[in-house]
């Protein structure tokens, strides 16, 4: 049975490509994806960061010093303009992509995220979270989550990982796009490049909270930024590959006091390996949170839990898992149904084909799935990084008959 590192790089290369289907385009109005309101009480901000690790070669290109580009979203006061969600480099990259998967345009350039550009901060310490997109994925895709997770009073901090994520721009324009294949050869290094990328962007927060500016261009920071980081909490969430991340930054650096796994395994995806959090657990608070998937070799379908056998990683893992644990499953829900395609593919329901979302998404209710996420991973936070019990994982939650908890 294929592993679940090889079931996700056939999702990212096949499920938003080639599997959407090839028709030729027609002349149309552009179709425009809208992301949806935040579910906080916050306004938000947002700014970008060019990280350059001095101390570190780049594993992918030896002859460069690593490079990191991450956005910070965090609570705001009023100002600003609101950010787009796609750089136009990326929307460049987005639309050659999908150029023969729709019937039609998409304006993927004009949409807005919910935050501001370089609005000020509101004032007040914020607990930290770092998020990892999937492999080959780009963490912009990824906004609804940071955007509504900021809402709640978070500073998130989403990384790319540089000649792996889909694209990076970095300033002045200068795009790179995603070289490295998922194969039994990369997965290894990938995961180690990731955590060293987490740890690394953790290192220059702290800088940042002492003062220092440490972006490479030195570009004005959003007014109060430095201030608002409380990194005596912090927390890491990650989809697919970086779900993984999460775990092992966790279990390799204990500044890290609670972590999400959306809907990736636990292993090395070339050869099923298991990583340390699974064969070890870790002694803090660790949640999982699967779709269901089918197998491309049986067709089989499953349920992505810690009881299914095809990915034996999570057993593994809750076997040995030391700390608070819980298992929330999305029935009727897809891989890419934690990014922000959960949100899009509906809005793009007129220039696609047949079958085009349920392979996607899923079939769970977009809407409602949005929301049980954000209310989720908003109040789990709360609970390990703000010590604020909301009552939430004690048992299921009717207003969300789709989702589970996994005992």
């Amino acid at each position: 049975m294929s592993t679940p590192y090889r079931r996700t790089a056939a999702l990212v290369a096949g499920v938003v490509t080639t599997a959407l289907l090839a028709v030729p385009a027609q002349a149309a109005p552009p179709v425009r994806v809208t992301l949806p309101g935040t579910s906080g009480h916050h306004l938000i901000g947002t700014t970008d960061l060019h990280l350059v690790d001095g101390d570190r070669a780049d594993p992918w290109h030896p002859a460069d010093r690593r490079e990191v580009m991450v956005t910070v979203t965090y609570p705001a006061q009023r100002g600003g303009e609101r950010a787009p969600w796609l750089s136009p480099g990326a929307a460049r990259v987005q639309e050659a992509d999908v150029a023969d998967a729709v019937t039609g345009p998409v304006d993927w350039a004009g949409t807005r995220r919910q935050a501001r550009t370089n609005a000020p901060v509101e004032r007040g310490r914020w607990p930290v979270v770092l998020f990892s997109p999937g492999f080959g994925m780009a963490r912009e895709v990824n906004a609804t989550i940071t955007d509504d997770l900021a809402s709640h009073g978070y500073v998130v901090v989403s990384m790319s990982h540089t000649h792996e994520s889909r694209w990076v721009e970095f300033p002045g324009g200068r795009m790179v796009e995603g070289t490295v294949a998922g194969d039994a050869g990369t997965f290894g290094t990938a995961l180690d490049v990731r955590v060293a990328d987490t740890r690394f962007t953790l290192d220059e927060l702290t800088r940042l909270a002492r003062g220092a500016n440490p972006d490479a261009e030195r570009d004005p920071l959003p007014r109060g930024l430095s201030g608002a980081l409380d990194l005596t909490s912090v927390g890491v969430l990650g989809h697919s590959y970086g779900g993984f991340t999460a775990a092992e930054t966790m279990y390799r650096d204990r500044r890290f006091d609670a972590g999400v796994n959306l809907d990736g395994g636990i292993a090395i995806g070339g050869d099923g390996e298991p990583g340390d959090a699974a064969k070890h657990g870790l002694d803090r608070p660790f949640m999982l949170v699967g779709a269901d998937s089918t197998d491309p070799a049986t067709g089989q379908r499953s349920a992505h839990t810690h009881l299914d056998p095809s990915d034996p990683s999570w057993a593994l893992f809750w076997a040995n898992q030391r700390g608070w644990k819980r298992d929330l499953h999305f029935s009727g829900a897809a891989h890419l149904g934690f990014t922000d395609y959960q949100v899009a593919i509906p809005r793009l329901a007129r220039v696609l084909k047949p079958g085009v979302a349920e392979s996607v998404i899923g079939t769970i209710d977009p809407a409602k799935s949005a929301a049980a996420q954000h209310e989720y991973l908003s109040a789990f936070f709360d609970l390990h990084l703000k010590h604020r019990d909301r009552g939430l994982f004690d048992r299921d939650d009717p207003r969300y008959p789709a989702t589970r908890f996994v005992r």
